[in-house]
């Protein structure tokens, strides 16, 4: 029987970014599935006591920029540090996302190139036109799925995503799920992958 990993994710969150390729890298050993769930983390913050980056205190702010760098240099992921385009709106990434899966693209690969995009290229996720390259770059009609992107349908189900991620006790970024049991954080790949060897 094969098992089936809720990931939850922002489009924005560098420990996301820090932990993608080795996530890809699980699957493929495991042969887990995957439901790849983009959410407004601002919104899971909000509804779970949780805190904005910029809202933080400088100590909280620069203590979260070291451990970036130390997990950047341990695990040989190139993260630039203060990128041009952040902070960042999530949605139309996040939008992006949902419309690929609803068209049954592969999601995990073009979810890896949006965190990339603004933590490796200064590339602004915001921007539809800088969305489009991103899925012209994998040889799809990348206007069509920003057109579906942007339809009310797929807002709506970015907020039945976040609804369901609070509900999940999701409170950060990226969240693995596997029959319930919850797994926070890039650092927790390897946890998960015993749990996923004992299913």
């Amino acid at each position: 029987m094969t098992v089936r990993v809720e990931y939850w994710l922002s489009v924005a969150s560098p420990w996301t970014w820090l932990g993608s390729a080795r996530f890809m890298d699980l699957l493929a050993r495991t042969g887990a599935q995957v439901e790849l769930l983009p959410m407004d983390l601002s919104e899971v913050f909000a509804a779970t006591g949780g805190t904005p980056f910029p809202q933080r205190s400088p100590a909280r702010q620069s203590y979260r920029q070291l451990e970036l760098a130390r997990w950047s240099r341990k695990l040989g992921v190139p993260l630039t540090l203060t990128p041009r385009y952040y902070p960042v709106d999530r949605v139309p990434a996040s939008c992006l996302l949902i419309a690929a899966g609803e068209a049954g693209l592969d999601t995990l690969t073009l979810s890896h190139a949006v965190l990339r995009a603004i933590w490796c290229e200064d590339r602004d996720i915001a921007d539809w036109a800088t969305l489009v390259q991103l899925v012209e770059g994998f040889g799809h009609d990348g206007e069509a799925l920003v057109k579906q992107a942007q339809h009310p349908n797929t807002v709506r189900q970015l907020g039945a995503n976040t609804q369901r991620a609070v509900q999940s006790g999701v409170f950060g970024a990226p969240t693995f799920i596997v029959d319930g049991e919850r797994f926070w954080g890039q650092d927790r790949l390897d946890v998960l992958e015993e749990r996923l060897s004992r299913a």
